[in-house]
């Protein structure tokens, strides 16, 4: 895997651990900073789905990570399309129903990853 394909894999895997770590783990205490239009009395009862979502992407970040251990380049391409495209499927819909941010977040690199391992 060319290292430029392997850096946006990475950068997307990393992006999705966090959000892991701050779904899950960090939600009550860093959320009302980064949602910042979210009532605060509603964190604390939205925890358990806030922590789903959170294990729903570190799903996404075992994927991408699995494709750096992978040796069969056409498997390997092919795990990594279907990840890369899960998370860009995961960033437009949060782009339309959520915040545009997300899409420079999480929908842009994924797409960015989606054509360079295209090209390559």
């Amino acid at each position: 895997m060319d290292i430029a394909i392997k850096t946006v894999i990475g950068l997307v895997a990393f992006i999705h651990c966090y959000i892991l770590w701050f779904e899950m783990f960090a939600w009550e205490t860093r959320g009302p900073k980064v949602f910042r239009h979210f009532p605060k009395d509603l964190f604390a009862p939205t925890k358990n789905l806030a922590a789903n979502q959170g294990l729903y992407n570190g799903f996404l970040a075992a994927g991408l990570i699995w494709t750096f251990f992978i040796e069969n380049s056409e498997w390997q391409t092919n795990v990594a399309l279907f990840f890369l495209g899960c998370v860009a499927v995961a960033g437009i819909y949060g782009t339309l129903t959520a915040s545009k941010k997300i899409f420079f977040v999480q929908a842009l690199p994924a797409i960015i990853g989606i054509l360079l391992v295209i090209i390559k």
